[in-house]
């Protein structure tokens, strides 16, 4: 059997769990991370998925799965071929969802065989999931649709490819004429607020090249990610009691409110697509005397993050020029970098990964990402690491959505892309 012909579902029957059912069971233990808490991981209970990953890791044979104290989970599982020369690939998931909508007691609902008819969320009949809207959803007539009832997102950001993985763990132990070299597993807590890879032993990966299992539509592939700055905007204005404020108050917040309204559409998250960035701001918080604007900074093109700073800091002038007693400092601090700029480097991981797709039978399309992934980090701390589809659709909201089917060739992907690296070694 030549590996291009190997049908994976096939192997259903021999599986501890399908792949739908290890996302159903994971989606209901929420790992929501929170963007203000200072430990690592940001919650406690991201641990509880962690801990089970391992436990089902061992269980099918796994013999170094394990949970640092960070949240990180690691597993190797070693290589099955004579060949000594194939690289060590590693397979990338975030376990944590995002703090925009809850991920408490979700409830996954499996709509079979999709006929194409809007999804009215049980729990809130306001939540209706439209083709309309979600223009994916015409490709899966037939499939099996996966929902939650309406009240927190679903969580298929990124339990669909933690499943994913899982299950491809699984067929690789059980399926030995599935050759490949070294493979090793992690997932990453904190990906959601920009602190995934804070903590990671890049040392104890020891991997040539990764793949994060997080994009949206099945063939997707991405190589490139916004570059991404956060900048705090400090205001600082006159206090005065509002009783004899006259001439002499100068309210920080109005300024602020002030700045916020001049921001042009045209650079907002709202008003911009495709390859233009954006300056948006994520929080306001003060009082009269002081006040502070938190704003991400988002472009594929490093120069222009520069340019959007420097429109913040425009603006904040000629506000101010109306409150001569009050001042601003501007902090720019840089987050991630478009992982583009590694991934030239190295045209042989990309070539791979599409080439895996097109050996399931999608058509492989290769996109940008107007956000970041773990990959972005780890790329510039030497695992180059694009990003593979997952599946999952209308993330952080309410409304987010996966299939059965795009989730199974997802598995065949990652099972195709261990048999490319050994093949070509």
């Amino acid at each position: 059997m030549t590996p291009a012909n190997i049908v994976f579902m096939d192997f259903t029957s021999l599986r501890n769990f399908t792949v739908k059912e290890r996302f159903l069971r994971y989606v209901g233990i929420d790992t929501q991370s929170d963007p203000v808490s200072d430990t690592y991981p940001s919650t406690e209970k991201q641990k509880n998925l962690g801990r089970l990953l391992v436990q089902e890791l061992l269980d099918i044979g796994v013999a170094d799965a394990h949970l640092d104290e960070y949240g990180y989970v690691y597993a190797t599982i070693p290589a099955n071929t004579n060949k000594a020369d194939v690289p060590v690939i590693c397979f990338c998931s975030h376990i944590d969802t995002s703090p925009d909508c809850s991920g408490l007691d979700v409830k996954p609902i499996v709509h079979e065989n999709y006929s194409g008819a809007d999804i009215i969320l049980p729990d809130d009949s306001s939540q209706v999931i439209k083709m309309s809207e979600h223009p994916n959803l015409k490709n899966q007539i037939g499939n099996d649709v996966i929902t939650a009832s309406g009240t927190t997102l679903l969580g298929a950001d990124n339990k669909a490819g933690v499943a994913e993985i899982m299950d491809a763990c699984y067929q690789l132990i059980n399926h030995p004429e599935i050759k490949h070299g070294t493979i090793k597993i992690l997932f990453t807590p904190d990906e959601e607020i920009g602190r995934g890879v804070d903590k990671v032993d890049i040392q104890k990966l020891g991997a040539y090249a990764g793949y994060t299992i997080d994009g949206e539509s099945a063939g997707n592939m991405e190589n490139e990610t916004f570059s991404a700055d956060g900048a705090r905007l400090t205001i600082n204005g006159i206090s005065s009691h509002p009783g004899f404020a006259k001439g002499k108050m100068e309210s920080a917040i109005k300024i602020a409110g002030k700045i916020i309204a001049q921001l042009p559409v045209e650079l907002s998250p709202e008003g911009t697509e495709e390859m233009q960035g954006f300056v948006h701001p994520v929080d306001m918080s003060g009082h009269v005397e002081q006040a502070t604007i938190d704003f991400i900074i988002r472009d594929f093109d490093d120069t222009k993050l520069s340019q959007h700073a420097a429109k913040i800091e425009e603006i904040a002038q000629n506000v101010l020029k109306a409150f001569p007693g009050s001042t601003y400092n501007l902090h720019v601090k840089q987050q991630y970098r478009n992982m583009k700029q590694v991934l030239d480097k190295h045209p042989q991981i990309v070539e791979y990964g599409m080439e895996a797709i097109r050996r399931t039978g999608l058509e492989a399309k290769l996109c940008s990402i107007r956000g970041g992934t773990d990959g972005s980090r780890l790329s510039f701390m030497g695992l180059p690491c694009p990003n593979i589809f997952a599946g999952e659709h209308a993330f952080h909201s309410k409304q987010e959505w996966v299939s059965v089917q795009d989730m199974q060739k997802a598995v065949e992907t990652i099972l195709h892309l261990c048999m490319l690296w050994e093949e070509h070694s």
